[in-house]
């Protein structure tokens, strides 16, 4: 559930349009739009800032202090409903706005009010346009097991979930307990794919660490060496933006191919400019991990820069892991890793995507060979394959 003062604004300008449109804009409506939008700008200035997302663990404390504005707000989305009600003759998209505004009430009142123990509460800081932070109120389920049971599964008499990167390991135990699933038939299905032909998964084994301030800089060579055996022709995806940025200033002047930015341009944009471009090279984030479709050899290679953990310090992701460990469980191995590789998964099957594709993924995160939790990403993808030889990347491009 999500709450933010860029939603509030969107309504007030849907409101004032249409009714521009039909001539049906009152002083009324004016006065209480201006309280709406006033009142909303009042509250989320209020609100404790912080740098992108980070928990919300005071809110009791913020509505002692705040509550007038609050509770202003939460009027003000009653009046604006109370105009649009009383207009005579109502377009038909004001009742949707009525909709809208009696949502944006209630679940203000929710994310403000609950003593939900399974929700944590976050707020989140965006840059929005012409300098304008959006602020978004979170209200996220720890365990969405309990929910789905009620609200899908015993609804049902039977469900088919499907996909192509569920299984962690071989078997559905995370994805299970994830969705509370107690009793289901499962089956894990080979794939049309000959991933062992069509892909070579060539782990660079003397990198440092990714975690570490060397990392940038020898990340940055051994990608500009893969992209001259590649001719281009990649994606290059990272866990972070700075990483991105860092990564892609220090290759900026060093590569010859055409480069393309995440952030530069409108994601769609990016996708139509990399597969008309020749020998492109797109550096992108999270965005670019899954839902991207690039088929034959315009993408040739897929770098990935580490193993994509969830960070330790979001407001999700720490509430999930003290839930686990509360009840005795083992959080990094019952959710952290199988989530990375699911995500894992999701990023290195941007490559293959017909039977006709060939090409190169890269992992710049030895951790996988090294550490003990390597075996179940290792032990989770598909039979790629693999090597730690620089020379065997030539040789599967035909580079001498």
């Amino acid at each position: 559930m999500s709450v933010s003062n860029s939603r509030v604004e969107e309504l007030c300008r849907d409101v004032e349009a249409s009714l521009h449109r039909n001539h049906a804009l009152s002083a009324a409506l004016s006065g209480a739009l201006k309280s709406l939008r006033d009142r909303s700008m009042f509250f989320f200035a209020l609100l404790p800032q912080g740098e992108g997302r980070f928990a919300f663990e005071n809110r009791r404390d913020f509505l002692e202090e705040n509550g007038d504005e609050f509770l202003a707000l939460q009027q003000s989305f009653t009046r604006l409903g109370s105009e649009l009600e009383n207009l005579p003759s109502k377009p038909e998209e004001v009742f949707n706005f009525v909709r809208r505004a009696q949502e944006l009430q209630v679940q203000l009142g929710f994310v403000m009010e609950s003593e939900d123990h399974n929700t944590v509460f976050w707020i989140e800081r965006r840059r929005g346009g012409r300098e304008r932070q959006n602020v978004f109120l979170q209200a996220t389920p720890i365990d969405v097991a309990p929910i789905l049971k009620t609200c899908l599964f015993d609804q049902l008499e039977c469900a088919v979930l499907t996909s192509a990167t569920l299984a962690v390991g071989g078997g559905f135990e995370y994805i299970r307990k994830r969705l509370g699933l107690e009793q289901a038939r499962e089956i894990v299905l080979p794939s049309h794919f000959d991933y062992e032909n069509q892909a070579l998964f060539y782990v660079p084994p003397d990198l440092p660490d990714p975690r570490t301030p060397q990392f940038a800089a020898k990340a940055a060579d051994c990608i500009r060496r893969l992209l001259e055996i590649t001719r281009g022709r990649a994606f290059v995806l990272f866990t972070s933006y700075a990483q991105m940025n860092d990564v892609y200033q220090r290759l900026l002047s060093e590569i010859e191919f055409p480069m393309l930015r995440q952030g530069d341009a409108p994601k769609s944009a990016l996708l139509e400019e990399f597969r008309i471009t020749p020998n492109a090279v797109l550096f992108a984030t999270s965005s670019f991990w899954q839902g991207v479709d690039v088929q034959g050899e315009q993408l040739s290679c897929v770098i990935i820069d580490r193993l994509p953990f969830a960070v330790p310090s979001d407001p999700v992701v720490a509430a999930r892991v003290k839930s686990i460990d509360a009840e005795g469980g083992n959080a990094f191995f019952q959710y952290q890793v199988p989530a990375a590789v699911i995500t894992l998964k999701q990023g290195f099957g941007r490559l293959i995507r017909s039977l006709h594709d060939r090409g190169l993924l890269v992992l710049l995160d030895n951790r996988i060979l090294k550490k003990q939790y390597g075996r179940v990403f290792i032990e989770s993808l598909p039979n790629y394959r693999k090597t730690t030889e620089m020379r065997q990347v030539e040789e599967f491009f035909g580079v001498s």
